[in-house]
């Protein structure tokens, strides 16, 4: 199990009370999928998030960008996107 960066737990956070989830953010894994088998998210827990990423970071995610799915595979590549374009 890795460990997680402060800003990986702060995400992990807001991803578990976003979305109202029954998890612990400590037990999420940086490198496990978010959706599907994974954390079992879908496409309108990733617009929910969106919006709170937006609210939280200052960083808008688009639907249309074509890493959009990269950037949501895993807490960790959602972590990498959210420091290199964070404005708050």
């Amino acid at each position: 199990m890795s460990e997680l960066s402060l800003l990986e737990q702060d995400i992990a956070k807001l991803i578990v009370e976003t979305l109202k989830l029954k998890v612990d953010p400590a037990t999420i894994q940086p490198v496990a999928a978010l959706f599907g088998d994974g954390l079992g998210l879908d496409s309108i827990d990733a617009l929910e998030l969106a919006l709170a990423i937006s609210q939280s970071y200052g960083y808008q995610l688009r639907s249309n960008d074509p890493e959009i799915n990269a950037i949501f595979s895993s807490l960790r590549t959602l972590t990498k996107a959210i420091e290199k374009n964070r404005t708050k």
